[in-house]
């Protein structure tokens, strides 16, 4: 019976994760987790050239060497891209033997999670995946979801973020009230209302969907 996945949300905010391999498909990953705040060590005997400035410039600990079993197994997290099958392999079983959450590219057999095709708009982030079995249909839904989710819905996700937690305060305790205003939030017209109104206006729309009562029980 093959894996099926289930996807979740997790923090990586400074947890020490390792890539191990240095190659393009290894530089990938790493520019991935870089927009995670986790803790990043690459083991790569001849990294490329940009994994090597990302460790000059303090954003990644790079060691150029070969991998070490079973180093793997004291990370919170582990990335398996060697273009040796058999360092993939040693790294898997050491991260599966520790209880580590590894990723093995291009084999999912090896595998303890796989990564999604993401589209992310600031705290927004819509996945697909497809359990590993036809990757390229994941990323032909993330073109989709490209299109479908425009850069706007940065906007549009910080400033719900922020409506959020104007709403807990203004109804603390009536959640039928909350219910109401997000429903406003999200029946909006966004793109019109960012498109020609400015801070001021936005904001005077804010606190209309804050005040608007809910209908008479």
């Amino acid at each position: 019976m093959t894996d099926t996945y289930m996807p979740v949300g997790i923090s990586l905010k400074d947890r020490p994760c390792l890539v191990v391999g240095g190659g393009e498909i290894a530089l990938r990953k790493v520019e991935t987790l870089l927009d995670y705040d986790c803790r990043i060590t690459v083991v790569a005997p001849e990294p490329v050239d940009k994994i090597e400035y990302f460790a000059k410039t303090g954003r990644l600990t790079l060691e150029k060497r070969q991998y070490r079993s079973p180093e793997a197994s004291k990370y919170g997290l582990v990335i398996s891209a060697s273009s040796n099958r058999d360092v993939n392999k040693t790294a898997a079983t050491d991260c599966k033997r520790a209880g580590v959450p590894v990723n093995v590219v291009d084999n999912p057999s090896l595998c303890g999670f796989i990564f999604p095709a993401v589209v992310k708009r600031d705290n927004l982030s819509v996945a697909v995946l497809t359990d590993g079995k036809s990757p390229f249909l994941a990323g032909h839904l993330r073109s989709i979801l490209d299109d479908i989710f425009p850069e706007r819905w940065k906007k549009i996700a910080k400033t719900a973020a922020a409506f959020r937690i104007q709403v807990r305060k203004r109804w603390p305790k009536d959640p039928q009230k909350q219910a109401a205003c997000y429903g406003r939030f999200v029946n909006a017209d966004w793109k019109e209302i960012l498109k020609k109104k400015n801070a001021d206006d936005i904001d005077r729309e804010i606190n209309t969907m804050l005040e608007a009562d809910t209908e008479s029980r």
